[in-house]
């Protein structure tokens, strides 16, 4: 099994690149969707999270209400943490799982957002680092909804360009066309997954 750790800042285009290697056989074991799934309702994950921030982070029919709690983590350091205590643990657990569950030759890339906040460079076999210039990042963000204040601060709370290309065995730039990232994952397949794989 090759394990690849993918990550990028928020707005980077690391779905587009998992996208990418999805459609080259790889397995994607997407840390955010895992983040979603393990605070469900009826989870003991969306609980622990009630418990911490209390009912007003909850909509009306229950759900995780991510806007509310978003306002909360972002503009609190300490807020942040306590909620990063309580997912990454979960996140990390479920991720473990399907690792697990994929077949021993398998090509694993596991979407880690924070896998330079979190210490987890060292866990894989390559890390690969997908980067855009930060106005294509706040672009991109406004593009989905934020303000250019929410999306710049939401930049500004993950790690550096420089602290992710210090853990990286290979940096893709997004700030061009799909077709140009295309050509780079392509590179990255030929010359680093295919020999690793025999």
């Amino acid at each position: 099994m090759l394990r690849i750790g993918l990550t990028g800042g928020i707005g980077s285009g690391k779905s587009t690149v998992a996208g990418l290697l999805a459609a080259r056989e790889a397995r994607i074991v997407d840390a955010d969707r895992i983040a979603r799934e393990v605070v469900e309702p009826g989870t003991p994950g969306l609980q622990a999270v009630v418990t911490a921030f209390g009912d007003g982070v909850l909509t009306p029919e229950g759900t995780l209400d991510r806007p509310a709690l978003a306002a909360i983590v972002f503009a609190d350091p300490g807020a942040r943490r306590r909620l990063d205590g309580i997912v990454h643990p979960l996140v990390r657990a479920r991720a473990a799982e399907l690792v697990a569950a994929a077949p021993p030759d398998a090509v694993v890339v596991q979407d880690v957002p924070l896998l330079v906040e979190t210490g987890q460079a060292g866990s894989y076999d390559l890390v690969l680092v997908v980067e855009a210039d930060l106005d294509t990042r706040v672009r991109r963000l406004v593009g989905r909804g934020l303000s250019e204040d929410d999306a710049r601060a939401r930049i500004a709370a993950q790690a550096t360009d420089e602290q992710r290309r210090a853990v990286a065995d290979v940096v893709l730039d997004n700030s061009g066309t799909v077709e140009e990232l295309e050509a780079q994952v392509e590179r990255f397949w030929t010359e680093r997954v295919a020999p690793a794989l025999g």
